[in-house]
């Protein structure tokens, strides 16, 4: 398993931007699958996008296409998710999950992964 770390949350304001980083330690995660998810207060845990581990194939929701960005950096052991134009719906608290196996297609489903980070709280005022 590895231990994942995720930073960069903050609140802005509506139609701003923020990278959200996840840092891996205790291994490697360039074989595996990444994913964000969020969770906003009494709502379900939704994904987001995730990353293939060669970083050639990304999957968004619906909700986020074309507003987020996720990449990777394996040599860094790192995979960031790029948000831009911000809304109020998008607080939440992200996280990012590591797959552990990097079965191809990258899944969408949370299920799919193993390892977890604790979470950074994103707000997006109106």
């Amino acid at each position: 398993q590895v231990q994942l770390v995720e930073s960069g949350g903050g609140l802005v304001q509506a139609g701003e931007s923020l990278r959200l980083s996840c840092a891996a330690s205790g291994g490697t995660i360039s074989s595996y699958s990444m994913g964000w998810f969020r969770q906003a207060p009494g709502k379900e845990r939704e994904s987001v996008g995730v990353i293939s581990w060669r970083g050639g194939n990304t999957y968004y929701a619906d909700s986020v296409k074309g507003r987020f960005l996720i990449f990777r950096d394996n040599a860094k052991n790192t995979v960031y998710l790029q948000m831009n134009s911000l809304k109020p719906e998008d607080t939440a608290v992200y996280y990012c999950a590591a797959d552990g196996s990097g079965i191809l297609p990258a899944r969408m489903d949370g299920r799919a992964y193993r390892d977890w980070g604790q979470g950074t709280q994103v707000t997006v005022s109106s």
